[in-house]
């Protein structure tokens, strides 16, 4: 006879950050986010030092599934141009779901301001490391300028994102017109 595991509390309060982070921003309080994953404060603070350090594992962990949803495989043998187009692809499928919000690792860098901030310091090593794929597909692409041409992705990236999660602008039929007229631009094979 098998059980599902009812989730730790830990695991509930990593849930619980997400859902409610995303939905209503990183103000939410302590007591709603205890109250959400059933969870005394005193155990929260058993687990985690400090609402920050939630936030921050609570991103930490969705980090690998993030990337894993927008980058494609490694060995999948397209080239550096169809590799760039896909994360745009997988970007405007994302866009399309009604509850998409944007990117939640631009939102915590946008509503924190604080860059020492623990969770500030995970959402932008993964931005980081997005525009760093972009870098190196264009690099191995011939791109002129991959640094350059990285910099112009990742703001279209996180601008059609932003643009998407606040409802002003659908990115259906925008993004890959403007991202190829960058590839072409910058001699991306």
């Amino acid at each position: 006879m098998t059980t599902d595991a009812k989730p730790s509390p830990r695991e509930r309060l990593l849930e619980a950050a997400a859902t409610l982070i995303y939905r209503d921003g990183v103000s939410i309080g302590v007591d709603a986010l205890c109250k959400a994953a059933g969870v005394s404060k005193r155990s929260m603070y058993q687990l985690f030092e400090s609402k920050g350090e939630l936030l921050a594992a609570s991103l930490e962990e969705r980090a690998s599934a993030y990337v894993a949803t927008l980058l494609p495989a490694a060995d999948d043998n397209r080239s550096p141009r169809e590799r760039i187009m896909h994360v745009f692809d997988q970007l405007a499928s994302q866009a399309g779901a009604p509850d998409f919000q944007g990117c939640r690792y631009l939102v915590v860098q946008i509503e924190l301001k604080d860059q020492s901030h623990p969770a500030s310091r995970v959402a932008h090593r993964v931005k980081e490391n997005l525009t760093a794929f972009f870098r190196a597909e264009a690099e191995h692409g011939g791109a002129s300028d991959p640094n350059l041409l990285a910099r112009q992705l990742i703001l279209v990236f996180d601008g059609a994102s932003a643009r998407a999660g606040i409802k002003a602008d659908t990115p259906t039929g925008l993004i890959a017109p403007t991202v190829a007229v960058l590839l072409d631009a910058a001699d991306l094979r």
